[in-house]
């Protein structure tokens, strides 16, 4: 099973930027549709965007549509969100995690620690 951890979170301003890492081993990203999800307390993880192999064919989430981007390093076996125009509602803990294809369902419950993003008005 492939381990993940997330990196890169942080504080930002609305309308700022933050990119997010998502270092993988134990097996190579591009075996795997792979994705974000984000949680917000006493919320389910709710689905942000994934990345299907080999294309790397990208779908997200209505609410981050045409703001946020993802993207693999298969050399750095990591995936990356590229998250720009943020918004306060954006504030969550973010995950990446491999994805059930053909849906927004994730693979497994595998969950690494996350990544806090804050977004601040």
């Amino acid at each position: 099973q492939v381990q993940l951890e997330e990196s890169g979170g942080g504080w930002v301003q609305a309308g700022g930027s933050l990119t997010l890492s998502c270092a993988a081993t134990g097996d190579s990203i591009n075996r795997y549709a792979m994705g974000w999800y984000r949680q917000t307390p006493g919320k389910d993880r709710d689905f942000v965007g994934v990345s299907v192999p080999p294309s790397g064919r990208t779908s997200y989430a209505d609410s981050v549509k045409g703001r946020f981007t993802i993207s693999r390093d298969s050399a750095k076996n990591t995936l990356y969100l590229q998250m720009n125009s943020l918004k306060p509602e954006d504030t969550a803990v973010y995950y990446c995690a491999e994805v059930t294809p053909g849906s927004q369902k994730p693979k497994n419950d595998y969950w690494g620690q996350g990544t806090q993003v804050t977004v601040s008005s």
